[in-house]
């Protein structure tokens, strides 16, 4: 079934909940299968996939398996979780499904939806929330033409916007506000000094009686405006045309008010304007939250990305990114245990899929990708952050950690494999490629077919359940095809310019210079 005609058919609420390809609790079928001839790179692979199949676990409450985030942290959280399964989906897509329906069962009937999921308590004493659950569920629930999940998850996630609008929007602003620590995930950071951790009596209705407090922060309404974008498309997908009208609407209000209340163009930063009008002057990862959202448009970026992201005396430290400026007086610069106050974070790397290739930094991102591969195959106990100027991880803090596990995972298929995207796949070819030795890749598609990459001699051939799609020799380049395999373009994914070999299946070679970030149509 194409997109289209899973649109249709969930609009006309043909496919029922028995009927769903999700609607089972085992491992994929075929799961992904990376195999290269660097045993350390391997090693590290497989250890981190390891590390998640343990992190697979049932919590209270709710009798089908999730992934929890690890480490010392026994539960599932509504900022991480539902995104990390969905990095995880092609392992265990019963997982990925769980994951985002144990926040649909636990709601409370007034739509608040949990902040975690525990084996100590489901917690509703914060909001917590980064990536929104429903810009996952959206985009799991196409991938998989899951039109049961699809369902819940339009309710779900609109009453939990309703919520926030009652709850979380007391000055009558539209943006969203912050009562606590916890509410944006920021342990120990000083963008919270002095801050409770939760709210008074875990109820996250209210806020302790501070002068200070409510917060409008950016981070948190963007997390809304991200939602109101995947609610849009839902509504439409259902069929829902006005409601869809309204949800645009009211995704490019909330995203008006963030750019014009509480970005400081003089510090090219994002701030919380705190209750007396005071901007908290923190250059704080709310920058690259904002932009998973994709709220500034490209020419902010640029600025950002200038002044701040890729500034290696501000974000961009040797292993990137820095949860606090470098440069910012606040940065904590003794990389205590669970401090977000400058250590760099594994959630923050995974995150980052989310918008580098959006604003054309491909680039970029490899000098990201690779310390952090080279920092976590050194060090093979998959913990929670680094220091970003060695890569050091903090041993303070326990082993097996989701969120970098699925780092070690997700970036070696970014880095030398093939990704699925909503309607492309991306074949990413780096030939001197030190995880590129003799390596064989292959993906099972969401339109069933079977991704095979193959490295051999100075090149990768690439193929299509059987059927060739061509090869790329020499330098690194990624080919975007459609979901048949149908090439549409290249981009340069290297800093320094590549001279590549093109060999598409029926036509005659090619030689390109493809130079960094750049878009060349086929």
């Amino acid at each position: 079934m194409d997109r289209r005609s899973f649109l249709l058919t969930a609009a006309g609420g043909l496919a029922s909940a028995g009927a769903s390809r999700m609607a089972y609790a085992e491992p994929a079928a075929e799961a992904p299968r990376f195999n290269t001839a660097n045993h350390l790179w391997q090693a590290a692979y497989d250890k981190a996939l390891a590390v998640l199949a343990a992190n697979v676990q049932i919590m209270p409450y709710v009798s089908k398996p999730v992934l929890i985030e690890g480490a010392v942290y026994q539960g599932i959280w509504q900022e991480c979780g539902p995104h990390e399964a969905l990095v995880y989906r092609k392992f265990r897509p019963d997982v990925a499904r769980n994951s985002h329906m144990t926040f649909f069962e636990l709601q409370r009937a007034d739509g608040q939806l949990p902040a975690n999921n525990k084996i100590i308590e489901t917690g509703f004493g914060q909001i917590q929330m980064v990536v929104p659950i429903a810009a996952t569920a959206w985009e799991l629930a196409r991938a998989t033409e899951d039109s049961a999940l699809l369902e819940v998850a339009y309710r779900a996630c609109s009453a939990w916007d309703g919520w926030l609008m009652r709850y979380r929007n007391t000055r009558s602003t539209g943006l969203v506000e912050g009562f606590c620590t916890y509410d944006t995930g920021h342990d120990n950071s000083p963008r919270w000094a002095g801050m409770p951790n939760q709210c008074p009596n875990k109820d996250a209705r209210t806020h302790h009686p501070i002068a200070t407090l409510p917060r409008l922060c950016p981070d948190l309404s963007a997390t809304v405006y991200g939602g109101r974008r995947a609610l849009a498309e839902m509504a439409t997908a259902l069929g829902k045309t006005s409601e869809a009208d309204r949800w645009t609407a009211q995704a490019e209000h909330i995203r008006g008010l963030i750019l014009s209340k509480l970005y400081v163009p003089e510090d090219a930063a994002f701030y919380d304007l705190d209750a007396k009008g005071d901007f908290v002057r923190v250059r704080s990862d709310i920058l690259s939250r904002v932009c998973g959202e994709h709220v500034p448009d490209q020419a902010l970026f640029d600025t950002l990305w200038t002044r701040q992201l890729h500034n290696p005396a501000a974000f961009w430290a040797p292993y990137p990114l820095t949860s606090v400026a470098m440069d910012d007086p606040a940065f904590v610069g003794s990389i205590p245990a669970n401090s977000w106050g400058g250590a760099t974070q594994a959630l923050t790397a995974l995150r980052a899929g989310r918008w580098f290739d959006h604003y054309g930094r491909a680039a970029e991102f490899s000098q990201m990708m690779n310390p952090w591969c080279a920092a976590l195959i050194r060090d093979m106990t998959f913990r929670q952050q680094m220091d970003p100027r060695t890569g050091a991880f903090t041993h303070a803090e326990a082993a097996g950690y989701s969120p970098a596990a699925l780092v070690m995972v997700d970036y070696s298929w970014r880095l030398v494999g093939v990704c699925e995207e909503a309607d492309d796949l991306h074949w990413n070819v780096r030939p001197g490629h030190e995880a590129a030795q003799a390596t064989h890749l292959s993906m099972a598609t969401d339109a069933g077919r079977s991704a095979v990459m193959a490295y051999r001699a100075n090149g990768a051939d690439l193929g299509l359940s059987g059927t060739p799609i061509g090869r790329i020799e020499g330098g690194a380049a990624r080919l975007v095809t459609n979901k048949q395999g149908k090439p549409r373009h290249l981009i340069g994914i290297e800093p320094q310019a590549q001279t590549i070999r093109l060999r598409l299946a029926g036509q005659p070679a090619r030689q390109l210079t493809l130079h960094a970030n750049e878009r060349v149509t086929l």
